[in-house]
Order: C-alpha cells, then structure tokens, then sequence
C-alpha cells in the first residue's frame, strides 16, 4: 500500500514531425533540442520528489528499452519498472496493463498519474499546484484529465469544455470537442471555459479499472491477460504478445473519458506544448532580440524569427526570415517555419526511395545494455565507429569470420579479452584483433569509456 501517486509514462511512440532530429527509432522524447536533457527525461524530473511520487512505471516497446534505462540512468532516476509493448495497441491498453502491475505492487486505491513524455511542460507552482487539485479530485472518485488554458485558437488539438465547480476546484467534463476548424477554435477561446486537451490523467486504478470493465472490456481483459502471461527480462517486463494484440486499437479517450459521468478536469495555467512541428518548437524557445531561436554550434547574421539548430556540424545561417535551420549527424532540413506542418510529407517522399529511407528510420547512434556506438564513416571494406561503455558493463564474447578491428581508447579505461590473453588498456593506447579471434570488451573503471573502432574486411554486419 503507498499513499503517493505512481507516475506511469507513455514512452513508446514514434514521430517523424521534427525531421531530421526525430526519427522512427529516435522519436522526440529521447532527442535534445535546446537544453542538456531530452523530453522524456524532464518526464522524469517532474515526478521525481519521493514525498510526492514512487518511482516511476515506464510503458515503452522493444525498440527504446535501452534509450529508456540509459536515459533515466543519466538523470539518476530509478525506475519502478519498464513495461514493453509488444505491439502497439494505444493508450486504454497499455494503461490498462500498468494499471494492473501497480495494483498488484501496491493496492487498488492507489493513484495513478498517467502522463507522455513528449511534451514541454514548465513545471512551476502552477503545474505542481495543478497536480495537487488533479489528486484530491482522483481521490473522491473521478476520473481527472489536465485542461491547458489555451493561449491562441490552435486547430491541431483536442479541446474540452469545463462544466460545474467541483468542491476541489477541479470541474465536470460538459464534452470532449475534436480538433476544430480556426472558426470554431476562435469561437471557443473568445468563451471561455474550453481547454485544450493535454492528453495527461489521474484516477484511481480501482475507478480506471472499473470504467474500463463497463466501457472498454475487451481492451481491460487483453491488458490483464498480457500481464499474466508476461515474463521479466533483465529490467524489463514483456507483455504476452498474444493475448495483448487482442485488444482494440483505442485510446484513453475514446474507450472511457468520453462516456463515463466521472470524467474531471483541472483546469491547468502552466506552459505547456506538444512541440508537434519546429513551429512549436521555435515558439516554446527562448527567442533572442530579433526573434530567433538558436543552438549551439550555430552562427546567426541578418537573420529573424528563425529556428538554428544542430546535432552535427557547425551552421552559420545569413539572411533569412521565418526558416527552420535543422541539422542532425546525416541530414538537414530547411524550410519556412510557417510551413513546418509539413514536414511530414518530406519524410514519406524520402522513406519511399531505397537511397533515402534509412535517413527517417535511424541515427547513426545506437545503444545497447552495456551502452552504445556512433556510426562515424563507412566505406568499401572499412567503417569507423565510436564505441562507449557504461562503467561496470562488458560487451558479450565475439568472434568475426569476415573481419578484423582495431582499438583506439580515448577516454576511460578498457579491458580487453582477446583469445586466452586479458590487458587494461588507457587513453591513447590500441590493440588489433584478428579476423577469426574471440574476443570481449568490458568497462571496469568509474567513467565512460570511450574508444574509437575500425572495422576493416570483406563483410561488415
């Protein structure tokens, strides 16, 4: 039994909207834009007080398992656990089956705080106080969503439109609005009492799973079955595939908060956007003097109202009004900022041609259990890779058939098994592994080890 609230992060969808950034196996919550963390780790951050919150429950796929301990591992956040998805069923599903896991850790009374982890949120006394009326509400029954005060008739989300006082200061949901046409969104902003929908909740697990017993049985039944039929996997939980991929494509939405009578909404002041389009992303920035936006790395002349930003080379952008300016390792992308909607149509044009779909698929880094490599340059024969270990972790036991590799450290230290032979090697020093021999790379000190690997021969899979 805990008396605090189980955060549960959503952290498995995938989005190609801020291209070339944002790919299909590194969305936008695990990417940097303009500060040191990703959005799913300020995710983290803002459910990180004990005396508030347990440590938090993380929904993910296959694909992001390791971004998602890594990412957490670098803001020292413990997970309670990390839940895979199987496949990809939507919110009511996946809620469902955490939903399940938290009632049998801890009790049915207990509260959840179902939020995504790709939003911006400036977590203020506004938000925290916003939390606060959101749990009191989940306490007496309800079923609670956060209704952002909009600032401007945005027509790219849902919107709901408040009812009754509550006596916590929350109100009674009227009805769920869809995405609006401008006209309408106008028409509801110069109102009043229209929120957008934030796509965040908080109830009981007992009121979540009674709602969905009586609205949304079939997707319940599947989450509880997935649970049940699941098994652990270092720090992870897999769903059974089966039994979860029975369950309706439906989201929270949909399968409960639009029917029930319970439904609640805080109405909620603090800054908040999903940053669908570099649009967004440029508006949410701290905009300078002449209204642009700019990374590091960048060099910005006769420019305004612009977004700059890299992951890879150095941009110098001259003369521009209104441009998004967006470099990752391998790609830019440049365009208008009022055109940024359609970024999604450049993906679709480059996923379709075999030249290009690797652009929208991947970044050149990877990571693993142990931690992870950077593509840096591949040729006929030969690719050059940055590899970093995690201290404490090693590399499985290997031998290639088809090639060979050398060994540069430059920063940390390795210990390196090859056939018969154990050596600790240190910054600037390097050792070749022949084609053909066993070997193993591990990390036994307190930092990062970092070294560089060529891989030369006939076949470099």
């Amino acid at each position: 039994m805990t008396h605090k609230i189980v955060p549960v992060i959503m952290a498995g969808g995938k989005g190609t909207r801020l291209w070339p950034l944002s790919r299909a196996a590194a969305p936008k919550q695990f990417i940097r834009f303009i500060g040191d963390q990703t959005l799913f780790q300020e995710t983290l951050l803002r459910v990180s007080d004990p005396k508030l919150y347990e440590p938090p429950v993380v929904l993910t796929n296959e694909e992001f398992r390791f971004l998602v301990a890594e990412q957490a591992r670098e803001v020292d956040i413990a997970l309670s656990m990390i839940l895979l998805e199987p496949v990809a069923r939507n919110t009511a599903a996946a809620v469902a089956a955490a939903a399940t896991l938290v009632r049998d850790r801890f009790d049915e009374d207990t509260i959840m705080h179902v939020l995504g982890s790709d939003y911006e949120i400036v977590a203020d006394d506004t938000y925290f106080d916003s939390v606060r009326i959101a749990a009191a509400t989940a306490r007496e029954g309800k079923l609670v969503t956060f209704g952002i005060q909009p600032t401007e008739p945005a027509t790219g989300y849902g919107y709901i439109e408040g009812g009754d006082t509550l006596p916590t200061g929350a109100r009674a949901v009227a009805r769920f609005i869809e995405k609006p046409p401008l006209a309408k969104a106008e028409e509801m902003l110069s109102a009043g009492g229209f929120y957008w929908n934030s796509g965040m909740f908080m109830f009981s697990v007992s009121r979540f799973a009674d709602e969905m017993a009586a609205y949304a049985p079939e997707a319940m039944k599947a989450a509880e079955e997935a649970v049940k039929n699941g098994r652990t996997d270092l720090d992870f939980i897999r769903l059974d595939k089966a039994a979860f991929a029975a369950s309706p494509n439906i989201s929270i939405d949909y399968a409960i908060m639009e029917k029930t009578s319970n439904a609640a909404v805080v109405p909620s002041p603090f800054k908040w956007s999903d940053l669908g389009s570099w649009d967004s992303v440029w508006k949410s920035g701290n905009r300078d003097a002449d209204g642009n936006v700019a990374a590091a790395n960048t060099t910005v002349v006769n420019t305004k109202n612009s977004l700059i930003m890299t992951h890879g080379v150095h941009l110098a952008v001259q003369g521009m009004d209104d441009i998004a300016v967006i470099a990752s390792e391998d790609a830019v992308y440049v365009g208008r900022l009022q055109d940024s909607q359609d970024v999604g149509n450049i993906v679709k044009m480059l996923a379709a041609a075999p030249s290009t779909s690797q652009l929208t698929e991947t970044h050149p880094t990877s990571y693993r259990p142990w931690g992870g490599y950077t593509s840096v340059l591949n040729g006929d024969r030969f690719q050059v890779k940055r590899i970093f270990v995690t201290p404490g972790k090693k590399l499985s036991l290997q031998k290639h058939h088809h090639r060979s590799e050398h060994w540069i450290v430059v920063k940390g230290t390795a210990e390196v098994t090859i056939g018969e032979n154990v050596q600790m090697l240190r910054e600037n020093e390097s050792v070749y592994i022949p084609l053909g021999e066993i070997h193993r790379l591990a990390n036994p000190g307190k930092i990062m080890l970092e070294l560089i690997e060529v891989q030369t021969g006939s076949y470099l899979g």
